[in-house]
């Protein structure tokens, strides 16, 4: 069982800068169509200032940092019995190519169900910009089957 103690850990905060050909390239790899998300052009005719990321991108962020590998390694959570349960998300302002994130997470809850057979760990992220503004929230739900 993964102790309860964790819940309140916190994650090594993550950085990311938004590379334009990354952000073209997560979009096609999604299949995103919009050109909004492809060219710079028509992202500064929506309004922004460039390429904006796609609605799941920052899941990537702390992802590449390793910060979720030492959260497992701390939890005793093998790979092998890991699933990913749940992502939401919630947008306060747009996250364009030229930015830099920084993404803080937190343990918010541990629970079971079917008497210990899967544990639930539920890791709540905030994103803010290089202006320390909060541009996204996110939720994480990991499911671990014994």
């Amino acid at each position: 069982m993964i102790d309860k103690k964790f819940i309140g850990y916190q994650l090594k905060p993550s950085s990311l800068y938004m590379d334009r050909t990354r952000l073209q390239f997560f979009a096609k790899a999604i299949g995103e169509q919009d050109p909004v998300y492809l060219d710079p052009a028509a992202a500064k005719a929506a309004g922004y200032p460039d390429l904006p990321a796609p609605p799941t991108f920052m899941f990537a962020a702390e992802l590449d940092s390793g910060a979720n590998d030492q959260l497992l390694t701390d939890l005793d959570i093998p790979l092998t019995k890991l699933l990913h349960g749940e992502q939401s998300f919630r947008y306060f302002k747009p996250v364009c190519a030229g930015d830099t994130v920084e993404v803080r997470s937190s343990i918010s809850d541990i629970y079971d169900k079917k008497g210990g057979k899967l544990e639930f760990v539920v890791k709540d992220s905030r994103v803010t910009n290089q202006k320390s503004e909060l541009v996204v929230q996110m939720r994480t739900v990991l499911v671990v089957r014994h």
